[in-house]
């Protein structure tokens, strides 16, 4: 019942450090700009009298298309992505059949089930995994003065066992997260 937040954390330190890297640099150019490094005039070149070889130039643009496609690659996961459809088997395993079920469909009864509970506010459930064998997440906020315990109790004996025998399933794994409203119920 607990939430992966290791892709967050490691996306705001690489933000972090990438941000004060260049805090760094752009400072250092500043104060080389002012004159204020004593050993850098606020005129002179990036390299003083002399043309880089010419593989230095392939090398840094070899750097530069590198950084370029790291930032698209990060700007691209960090894109909400959208659940493919789930086919579970709606016969008996020997059977050729399959029912084609999109998640959102499989999971707004669950949601609508679990926010009629009193002291929810709000839920979200979201199937994940093969059709064989999904895994249902949860995500529940609740009234500060709700009773959490009989809140979990209700969704593990109530509204997991409707979903399961929904989808004909004998098994369902449930990773919940318990949100806690900020204000109190009216």
């Amino acid at each position: 019942m607990t939430t992966r937040h290791g892709a967050a954390r490691l996306n705001r330190t690489l933000l972090a450090v990438f941000g004060l890297a260049l805090i760094a640099v752009g400072g250092y150019a500043l104060a080389a700009h002012f004159g204020r490094l004593g050993w850098v005039g606020p005129r002179s070149g990036l390299i003083p009298d002399a043309r880089p070889p010419g593989w230095m130039l392939w090398a840094i643009a070899g750097v530069g298309c590198l950084v370029a496609l790291g930032c698209v690659w990060w700007a691209i996961a960090q894109l909400p992505r959208k659940s493919r459809t789930v086919r579970w088997r709606a016969r008996a395993r020997d059977s050729a059949d399959t029912v084609a079920l999109d998640t959102a469909v499989a999971c707004a009864p669950v949601s609508t089930d679990i926010e009629s509970y009193d002291g929810v506010r709000s839920a979200a459930a979201r199937l994940s995994g093969p059709g064989s064998g999904p895994g249902l997440h949860l995500v529940v906020t609740a009234a500060p003065d709700a009773d959490v315990t009989a809140l979990r109790d209700r969704i593990r004996t109530h509204a997991v066992p409707r979903l399961r025998q929904a989808l004909e399933l004998e098994e369902l794994p449930v990773e919940m997260e318990l949100r806690l409203a900020r204000e109190r119920s009216r």
